[in-house]
Order: structure tokens, then C-alpha cells, then sequence
């Protein structure tokens, strides 16, 4: 079985596609892990959504954890947070779903309920995969969300050992990022550089 994890999507429908269609995967032995950050600054948000959940609906074997922008949109469909969510991508996320006459968006109840319950990390026998990262030192049952969904530097520039090699997302970088503990798999798709998957335990990069 390989697993093949994909880094953070922002509404960027063309890249998501053309990149399934680039990688081996096999639907009766692989695993898909999405690192969250579906939504928020490219254009299709909703129509990647779709995407995923058709994915799940085929019975392949999919994993969909939660970014900041899902943990964002969730307080935004609870009235919480308006403005921030808005102001940090949301705005485009809200305009690829219809609009309805007190200016918020209309969510069909599944695409909810995928925001609702997304998984906070995916732990595997060798791998943890996670949007953001951990707290060095930190046992994984007392990780805090802003750390989960928000940590930069104080975890990528960290050696701390968590046991398994962590693959993350949420901070974008030219190349994909690999150390001895960790691999790092944003690689800004929504800023005009590419999306990217990595297949485990092979560790190839796939990129469109």
C-alpha cells in the first residue's frame, strides 16, 4: 500500500485535477490524504469540495484533515469571525457558492458537514500527517489547535523527534521541504507555483 498526500489545494481546481490524473494511485490498495486548505483565494473552492467529496462517494480511500481555512470557515458558518475569514481568502470562497439575501454564503448541508469534521491530524504506523504541524514536546493528544492549524517556524525549524516523520502543509515553499523528521508539501499553488502530492514510502514528489 502507498499513501499519497497532497498539499494545500486553495481553490484551485485545474491543478487538483491535473494532478490526480498525474499520479500512479491504485483505488483498491492506496490511501489519498489531503492536508487541508481546500478553500479560500483561488476560484473554485466549492467545485474542489465537490471534488474530494466525489472522491469519497467512488470508495476510495481518502483522509481529508482540516486547515486554518477550514477552522476559519467553520467560525465564519457560526457567525464567528466574519471579517477575519473574509479578509484572509474567504471573500472568494463565499463568491463560488451562491449568496443569499443577508450577503452569506449558501452551503449545500454535505459541504458543511465535510467542513465540520474534518480530522485535526492522520497518524499511520510510520507517518503523521498534519495542515500545520505539532508543538515540540508536546504529546500528540495535548496539541493545541493553533498549533495544529497555525505553527510555522517553531516546528519546522525544530529537530524535536515525534517518532514518526511528520508531513505537513500550511507554509508554502518553492520546493518541496524534507529534513530527517519531516516533509513539508505546500508548495504555494495558489500564489502561481505548484501543487504537489508525495507518494510514501517512495518519497517522489509529483508537481503540476
Amino acid at each position: 500500500m502507498k499513501i499519497y498526500a497532497i498539499g494545500d489545494i486553495h481553490g484551485m481546481l485545474s491543478k487538483l485535477e491535473r494532478l490526480l490524473d498525474r499520479i500512479p494511485f491504485r483505488p483498491e490498495e492506496d490511501t489519498l490524504v489531503f492536508l487541508g486548505d481546500y478553500v479560500d483565494r483561488g476560484p473554485d473552492s466549492r467545485q474542489v469540495v465537490d471534488r474530494v467529496l466525489d472522491l469519497i462517494d467512488q470508495g476510495l480511500r481518502v483522509v481529508c484533515l482540516r486547515g486554518n481555512h477550514e477552522l476559519m470557515m467553520a467560525h465564519y458558518l457560526e457567525g464567528r469571525d466574519v471579517n477575519f475569514f473574509l479578509l484572509n481568502g474567504g471573500a472568494s470562497t463565499v463568491h463560488s457558492y451562491k449568496v443569499g439575501h443577508n450577503g452569506r454564503c449558501r452551503m449545500p448541508d454535505r459541504h458543511v458537514a465535510f467542513v465540520q469534521t474534518l480530522k485535526r491530524f492522520y497518524e499511520t504506523d510510520d507517518y503523521l500527517f498534519v495542515h500545520a504541524g505539532f508543538r515540540p514536546g508536546i504529546a500528540l493528544e495535548d496539541q493545541r489547535d493553533e498549533d495544529i492549524y497555525w505553527i510555522r517556524n517553531d516546528f519546522i525549524l525544530s529537530d524535536y523527534d515525534f517518532g514518526k516523520t511528520v508531513i505537513f502543509g500550511h507554509t508554502p515553499f518553492r520546493e518541496p521541504y524534507v529534513d530527517a523528521r519531516k516533509i513539508g508539501i505546500d508548495t504555494g499553488a495558489v500564489y502561481g507555483n505548484k501543487l504537489t502530492c508525495v507518494c510514501l514510502p517512495d518519497l517522489v514528489f509529483y508537481s503540476v
